[in-house]
């Protein structure tokens, strides 16, 4: 079963406090930043396939 759209979200708002440590080093940065990154296009993702099922709902209902 595949992550939900909503614990992506909670996961990038983890790393994105976690980047705000100050004592964060330069490489844990960088993974946390990659790790963000690939959370967002897995969510950008969902809502894409999100969009497309509703327009298509849309479109049988006519």
């Amino acid at each position: 079963m595949s992550e939900s759209f909503e614990n992506k979200i909670d996961k990038i708002e983890k790393l994105l406090e976690s980047l705000n440590d100050e004592n964060l080093t330069l490489s844990d940065s960088i993974k946390l930043y990659k790790d963000g990154l690939k959370l967002v296009n897995e969510a950008r993702d969902m809502l894409e396939n999100a969009k497309l099922e509703i327009t298509k709902i849309g479109e049988d209902s006519e």
